[in-house]
């Protein structure tokens, strides 16, 4: 069966100019990534992880080429959509809903109906049905991501890149807002490429799971065997997980 491949990656090289000589993060990297994916990259800080999902955002340039959907890109585009670990992605000064539709005017959608009904859909898609209009100050730190999650879904972004997007949240929060990832990528058509540091978090929402090392080689590049939902019962997880760990560390 013909794979359904919606981004290549091929031979991408990136260097930062450290003055006398530059600093090269990513060097001949290649990736092959199916609709409907939903992976996770994981590996040590200062590995190109970070640099690798900008690359693809369209906000560094780069060596190499990177294709979605067959067509070469190098600008940021509504094909593909970043949330970000910080909590400050949504303008302070429009509530909630504002911040949802205003990128949606953006595209062209100028219909007040229309607007309401896809921003009360992702708000619902997010748990956050009833916070449209709050503004961003009135929200914890997990609430800002979903709203942000809710922005790409919005879009119909058919890649949504994530940086660590819960890695400041405590620990309850972050098990909550894996639940919630868990259940949005099951119902919707968009590819995701998620950035973390943590082995659980990748074994509970990767469908593949991919381990850089310095330099952005590919250590591991997996199918995610664990039925889901995934916990640390799970036949299998142990040593799924330690695997994972000796690739990381050992």
């Amino acid at each position: 069966m013909k794979k359904d491949i919606i981004l290549e990656v091929r031979n991408l090289s990136k260097s930062y100019d450290d003055g006398e000589c530059g600093h090269e993060v990513l060097k001949g990297l290649n990736l092959e990534l199916e609709k409907k994916e939903f992976l996770c990259i994981l590996g040590p800080s200062g590995c190109g992880k970070t640099t690798f999902l900008r690359c693809v955002a369209g906000f560094e340039s780069y060596e190499g080429e990177i294709l979605v959907n067959g067509k070469v890109c190098k600008e940021p585009g509504a094909d593909r959509l970043m949330v970000f670990q910080t909590f400050d992605q949504l303008f302070p000064w429009k509530s909630v809903e504002e911040n949802i539709k205003y990128p949606l005017r953006l595209k062209g959608i100028k219909n007040g109906r229309e607007l309401d009904e896809i921003t009360d859909s992702v708000l619902k898609k997010v748990g956050l049905p009833d916070v449209k209009k709050s503004y961003p100050h009135q929200l914890s730190g997990g609430m800002k991501q979903r709203v942000a999650i809710a922005k790409a879904l919005a879009l119909k972004s058919e890649i949504i890149l994530m940086d660590e997007p819960f890695a400041a949240l405590d620990a309850i929060s972050r098990n909550n807002l894996q639940a919630e990832m868990a259940k949005i990528f099951s119902n919707e058509d968009s590819t995701f490429i998620f950035i973390t540091h943590n082995i659980q978090e990748s074994l509970t929402l990767g469908s593949r799971i991919m381990v850089l090392k310095e330099g952005g080689e590919i250590a591991v590049d997996i199918k995610n065997p664990l039925k889901k939902p995934v916990s640390p019962s799970s036949e299998g997880y142990g040593k799924l997980w330690q695997e994972l760990h000796d690739s990381l560390y050992v």
